[in-house]
């Protein structure tokens, strides 16, 4: 199994080191930060690329429910607290579990085994496989029962198909059953870039760019209005 990257958010350090003690007992989970409020944690979703989100509520600054709601594009989240009144809540934001504190280790790794299964049910399975001193950079895109493997370097393009995904690489197309907001959080920044609302980039591919228009290799893409300032500025111009 692939690595599962997750982040620890809880203003108690006790409760925190059992989440990640866990997490330690389960290989394919890998903590990549352990922070005590809820703008430590958004520091660090900057940083690291997570896939499950270990939220307590009742957190100083700004709660676990309301941190929520300011996360764009949220990964698999399992609250972890002592309050149950705000289970309701939970759920109402997409929330993949809720563990009442003192919880187990066998509710834990249920609670974990929900999230697997809703990151496998999306579609995309980030991999990064090692060969031999290089390490290559790569997804598992499922289309027609069929997996493929698609190192990130080979796409071009991604554009937004209906409620699914096109991906556009130098050799084809492919086209996962997959909503478009949940591919892109699959792909690696800076190197994808959104340059419209229907449109993500491999900005190493552009050629050129003249007025609302990029162009990936000879493929001309629109640049969106709403998204040009940040795109420039990303480019370094």
């Amino acid at each position: 199994m692939n690595p599962v990257n997750c982040l620890i958010a809880d203003d108690e350090p006790i409760a925190r080191q059992i989440i990640e003690g866990y997490c330690h007992h389960l290989p394919h989970l890998q903590v990549v930060a352990s922070c005590a409020d809820a703008l430590e944690a958004k520091a660090a979703m900057q940083q690291h690329a997570v896939d499950i989100l270990f939220l307590d509520i009742n957190m100083p600054l700004l709660d676990g429910i309301s941190f929520l709601k300011t996360i764009k594009k949220p990964p698999q989240v399992i609250f972890t607290t002592a309050y149950k009144e705000y289970a309701i809540n939970a759920f109402d934001l997409a929330a993949c579990d809720y563990l009442l504190k003192p919880f187990s280790f066998e509710r834990f790794i249920v609670a974990v085994d929900k999230a697997v299964e809703q990151l496998s049910l999306s579609g995309v399975v980030p991999v990064i496989a090692n060969t031999g001193s290089n390490m290559v950079d790569a997804i598992f895109v499922k289309t027609d029962s069929k997996i493929f493997r698609i190192p990130y370097n080979h796409i071009l393009y991604a554009e937004a198909s209906g409620n699914y995904s096109k991906i556009v690489t130098a050799a084809g197309s492919y086209m996962p059953g997959i909503a478009f907001s949940v591919f892109e959080k699959q792909l690696p920044a800076p190197q994808f870039i959104r340059v419209h609302r229907s449109f993500i980039i491999n900005q190493s591919h552009i050629t050129r760019i003249e007025g609302n228009r990029v162009y990936v290799q000879t493929i001309e893409i629109p640049l969106g209005s709403n998204y040009k300032e940040a795109f420039l500025k990303q480019l370094g111009i």
